[in-house]
């Protein structure tokens, strides 16, 4: 098992994520998406400080050196401020499923950016599992629609999406594939959750400063007051860039980056199934068929 625990971190890190979403959705409902970013990263500085306090005797990452802090940091404004900050406009534009699709893309462009930056190459079956696995979240994630034309019921894929819209959500996936990138340089084999805070204090400090911009400090205020979404956000907060971040940092250090990136991003197909058993939705053959193609494509990185 040593030998695949990049690939297991990977795996781990899509499993939180899914968790972290279910949470985020519900109190971002509730107070608002930009609010719920910054609370959740301000919690897991927090959750952080303590368990590395526990584990390694450093409340903050004091032991970090200048090269360090200097990638983590420039990875935490692309990966957390300006990708997010893309991601969720690109919610507003086109919508979300459309947008996770798009971020299908963050795999092979974090292959590439790996190659550019550190010199990683994928072997002929990595490139494989990757092309299975992104075949099987495309197919979960794309949607068909029921159009009516004189009287005609026509099914087709949903088409004539904004420019700016996919434009933003193409960067959103750039944004992530660059911050994960851009950790594993910063990072090496410094301690991962360390490493994680550093780019969560990054995160924190970019949306801080967009606040005072937007003018959105009194709608965190009123967040903090909100006790039912307080309660999801600090669920989202220990399994998402507690957990979720800093097993993706440990997937990246133990693996090749467009490996890990691929196995963080099947979670559009772990959601299904507690969506199926905590909200009653239904599941269609073509999620069902997506989920087999996806854990197909994850076994061929264990092959």
């Amino acid at each position: 098992m040593q030998q695949y625990f990049g690939e297991i971190a990977g795996i781990l890190t899509a499993v939180f994520w899914t968790v972290t979403s279910l949470a985020f959705e519900s109190a971002g409902k509730k107070v608002g998406s930009l609010a719920v970013n910054l609370i959740r990263l301000v919690m897991a500085f927090f959750f952080i400080g303590f368990y590395s306090w526990f584990s390694r005797g450093f409340f903050f990452p004091s032991d970090a050196t200048f090269f360090q802090w200097k990638w983590l940091v420039l990875s935490g404004m692309v990966g957390f401020v300006i990708g997010d900050l893309l991601l969720f406009q690109a919610f507003v534009v086109i919508g979300a499923r459309i947008s996770m699709l798009m971020m299908a893309l963050a795999p092979p462009f974090t292959a590439f950016i790996g190659w550019l930056i550190l010199k990683e190459t994928l072997t002929p079956s990595n490139w494989l599992g990757m092309m299975v696995t992104m075949a099987g979240i495309i197919l979960v994630i794309l949607k068909r629609e029921k159009t009516e034309q004189n009287g005609e019921i026509i099914r087709k894929l949903k088409s004539g999406y904004s420019l700016q819209g996919i434009l933003l959500a193409v960067g959103g996936a750039m944004g992530q594939a660059t911050g994960l990138v851009l950790s594993k340089k910063g990072m090496g084999s410094y301690d991962a959750f360390s490493a994680s805070q550093i780019r969560v204090l990054a995160g924190v400090a970019g949306f801080s400063v967009l606040f005072v911009f937007m003018k959105r400090w009194p709608r965190v205020w009123a967040a903090l007051k909100h006790a039912p979404a307080m309660k999801r956000i600090t669920l989202g907060a220990f399994f998402g860039p507690f957990l979720g971040v800093s097993f993706s940092l440990l997937a990246v250090q133990h693996t090749e980056a467009g490996v890990a990136a691929t196995l963080m991003a099947i979670s559009p197909v772990l959601i299904i199934a507690p969506s199926v058993i905590w909200f009653g939705e239904k599941v269609n053959w073509k999620e069902i068929l997506g989920a087999l193609i996806t854990v197909g494509g994850v076994a061929l990185f264990f092959l």
